[in-house]
């Protein structure tokens, strides 16, 4: 990798089930233009490419070097490739991520899992022998797990799938990876809804409405968003018991629909812990919204670059 890709803006790309943030980010890490389209997630793999190089486009400028892009899935930065991945996107799974990509827009591109590449932004004092459990709670559960100043890919780049972990709260719960009983099953944000509507709540479509209710007073919001944030807090508890990490981060857009579901989040994860850990809390991430685009662009410095096959003009 040349080392002009240290001094130069790079693209960051950060794709979810719902939308994709765009940013180009300066060489000091300033985010120097942003835009956000919806993730054609319904329609296939080269529709999400599509989409993926025109959010690229709306935020490029002369002199951008390279496109970090920080997707939802088990992501093989080595290949480029989607290894593995649920039915968020339909037929994401076996995507050629990076060399579709770098073909549609002429720049090089690395990649790396959504939450593998917002965690790298947590890693500051830590120190060498850190390690951080990095939670993203939204319309799945992802993770990451990072050790000694950095976060750990594992066989066929599956480390820090958080989601799923058999969680009892989930029991017999079909998981959108295809088995039952797993955390996401119960924890992300859809999963609530649905656990609303099961205990006799009232039609909601998302989760912020289950809170809304919650706050007035509704019965069926507050146990299924509690319970959600129990099994979260339980899961997170026995992992730090495992791991003994010195900083736990839950982001994404569950953890910040309120206090009812972070109290019960800690409540649960604290009653979990071992005496040598019972001062540690689950804390919000640093980066706050940018997080996640400013960890994609990072993937340019230290991952492999995937570059295009014919050479390509300026998206």
């Amino acid at each position: 990798m040349s080392g002009r890709y240290f001094d130069a803006p790079v693209i960051g790309l950060d794709l979810g089930g719902t939308k994709i943030a765009a940013a180009l980010v300066g060489a000091d890490g300033t985010v120097l233009a942003r835009h956000t389209l919806a993730t054609p997630a319904t329609e296939g793999a080269r529709a999400v490419l599509d989409a993926l190089a025109a959010g690229a486009r709306a935020v490029w400028a002369p002199g951008a070097a390279a496109i970090g892009v920080a997707a939802a899935g088990v992501i093989d930065p080595a290949t480029g490739t989607v290894t593995s991945a649920t039915d968020t996107i339909r037929g994401w799974a076996g995507t050629a991520l990076a060399a579709g990509l770098a073909t549609r827009t002429g720049l090089p591109v690395a990649c790396d899992n959504d939450v593998r590449a917002a965690a790298a932004t947590e890693l500051a004092g830590l120190g060498e022998d850190g390690i951080l459990i990095y939670a993203a709670v939204g319309t799945g559960v992802g993770g990451a797990v990072a050790a000694a100043g950095r976060v750990l890919h594992g066989a066929a780049g599956i480390a820090g799938h958080l989601g799923h972990l058999p969680s009892p709260e989930a029991d017999g719960l079909p998981c959108t990876c295809g088995a039952t009983g797993h955390l996401e099953a119960i924890a992300a944000g859809p999963a609530i809804t649905a656990h609303y509507a099961r205990l006799g709540g009232e039609r909601a479509d998302r989760l912020q409405t289950v809170a809304e209710r919650a706050a007035r007073g509704d019965p069926h919001a507050t146990r299924a968003i509690t319970l959600g944030a129990r099994a979260m807090g339980r899961a997170l508890g026995g992992l730090a018991n495992a791991l003994g990490p010195h900083r736990v981060v839950v982001a994404g857009g569950v953890s910040r629909v309120g206090a009812l579901y972070r109290d019960a989040l800690c409540a649960a994860f604290t009653a979990e812990l071992m005496p040598p850990l019972r001062a540690l809390r689950p804390v919000p991430p640093h980066g706050g919204a940018d997080a996640a685009v400013l960890g994609a662009a990072a993937l340019t410095r230290t991952l492999p670059l995937h570059r295009p096959e014919t050479t390509g003009v300026a998206p």
